[in-house]
């Protein structure tokens, strides 16, 4: 088939403030956030064979970096190259790995796909990945309306699945009920699950001589939170978080493996495993050298490349590099957590370009990964690094 891998479709909507309540309704209540419009009101369609790759690369690497992730935990030696905090790292050594495929039942690949379908994965969100209301919500609705096939729909019966497992009695994410963004996802999360989970400020959390309580001292056993794990190292509280865990006194979802999978430097890992010729087999090696950049916790590259932080979110601290060497963009938002964590070195893939009615922009194609099972499309669109500035287009498939 030929053909554009994306097209853009339709015109914005003169009935747009229509169309932001009705989504509002269905939970995505920041369409418009701060007088900015978020949601771009236009689809984009990838064509459907390139979308078949992409799942079944996304597949592939899924289970590549979980073989990766296996090989890490115990290593102490790696923990520190890939900027595990050590304050993890007994904990990391003594739980119980999960499953086969289970280590975050709950992730997103980022990928950079080209205007002639080549597929690059960027990163993987395997602890806390947001855009789940914009890809299981809104994107089929939209889709609908226009007659274009999304493939997200099943995203609600594979969270269900994922949350049966682990069963929270408490979500959290900071500023629950005032931060629209990350209290609808959790909220979402919550419904979608079928369970019944009470929501809450992560601020408004306590460890009281190792059990973890809410505000009206309600003990926490299991908790559902949108707080990177990495973050135990930096914040006031961390520790005694650690000690809730190291304790068994509270148990994480996504589990505390994740983190592995969460660090940008395990790329570093697979790449340099691979180029020693280890621990993959033939068809592992053939998905790494074509969906994997090269990737080195030192800049060592002839031409372009991005440096980013080993922990970085939302672009914070993603730099890009020319063919020449020389820095060529920043990202100036997010913020830049290479203060606190290693960085990570990888080769760069550009985005795609997109002609929206907003103008031109790159675009991001995001891929859940719920359960172990690859599920749902994102896009997102803006500038050749994808920060908190960037915007959500609906992706369906064509």
């Amino acid at each position: 088939m030929t053909g554009p891998v994306f097209e853009v479709h339709g015109e914005p909507r003169p009935d747009r403030r229509r169309h932001t309540e009705r989504l509002k309704e269905l939970g995505f209540g920041w369409a418009d956030h701060e007088h900015e419009q978020y949601w771009l009101d236009q689809i984009v369609t990838m064509r459907k064979e390139v979308y078949r790759e992409l799942e079944s690369a996304s597949a592939q690497l899924w289970r590549i970096l979980d073989k990766a992730a296996r090989f890490v935990v115990g290593r102490h030696d790696l923990y520190g190259i890939i900027g595990i905090p050590p304050i993890l790292w007994h904990l990391l050594d003594d739980d119980p790995i999960p499953p086969q495929g289970m280590i975050s039942r709950y992730a997103r690949f980022d990928f950079a796909v080209s205007e002639e379908g080549l597929i690059k994965l960027l990163e993987l969100n395997a602890d806390t990945p947001t855009g789940y209301v914009e890809a299981a919500v809104a994107t089929p609705w939209l889709c609908g309306l226009e007659g274009i096939e999304s493939p997200n729909a099943g995203m609600a019966e594979h969270l269900a699945a994922a949350w049966s497992e682990y069963r929270p009695d408490t979500a959290a994410c900071v500023a629950y009920g005032s931060h629209a963004e990350d209290s609808g996802t959790i909220d979402a999360l919550v419904r979608h699950s079928g369970l019944e989970v009470r929501c809450v400020d992560c601020l408004e959390l306590w460890v009281d001589e190792g059990v973890l309580k809410d505000k009206e001292g309600r003990a926490v056993h299991r908790l559902f939170a949108l707080y990177p794990k990495e973050w135990m190292a930096v914040d006031e509280g961390g520790e005694a978080l650690a000690y809730a865990l190291e304790t068994g006194k509270l148990e994480l979802f996504n589990p505390i493996h994740s983190i592995v999978l969460q660090s940008k430097g395990l790329l570093a890992v697979v790449w340099g495993l691979y180029e020693l010729g280890m621990l993959f087999d033939e068809d592992e090696r053939e998905a790494i050298g074509r969906y994997m950049l090269p990737a080195y916790n030192k800049p060592v590259f002839e031409g372009s490349f991005v440096s980013k932080s080993m922990f970085g979110r939302e672009g914070g601290s993603v730099m890009l590099f020319d063919a020449d060497g020389k820095l060529e963009l920043r990202d100036q938002e997010g913020f830049d957590t290479s203060v606190l964590f290693p960085s990570v070195y990888q080769k760069r893939a550009d985005l795609a370009p997109i002609a929206t009615a907003a103008g031109e922009l790159r675009l991001l194609t995001g891929m859940f990964v719920i359960n172990g099972t690859p599920c749902g499309l994102l896009g997102r669109a803006g500038g050749l690094i994808t920060g908190n500035s960037s915007h959500f287009i609906a992706l369906g498939v064509k």
